[in-house]
């Protein structure tokens, strides 16, 4: 599982958020936890694969938005223990 974050400009609102979480989900299917912060301009999300950076900065880029960095960083559950 890897761990996608992006700093993004031009996110002013929820609605933006909203736009921003809808255009990762469309460039990434099967994108889980997909969470944007207008007030962060950040936005991030799990993947089973590293994503296809360009096609996501595309579709971001398409509805108006810039992605300013993107990280990707394996990412581990956490692990409960009894």
């Amino acid at each position: 599982m890897y761990k996608t974050t992006m700093k993004i400009d031009g996110m002013m609102c929820g609605m933006c958020e909203a736009h921003i979480n809808d255009a990762i989900r469309k460039a990434v299917p099967g994108a889980k936890k997909v969470k944007s912060s207008h007030k962060k301009g950040e936005s991030s999300f799990l993947s089973e694969e590293v994503p296809d950076e360009q096609v996501l900065k595309d579709t971001i880029q398409e509805t108006g938005y810039k992605v300013l960095s993107l990280e990707n960083e394996e990412h581990r559950g956490g692990l409960w223990i009894f």
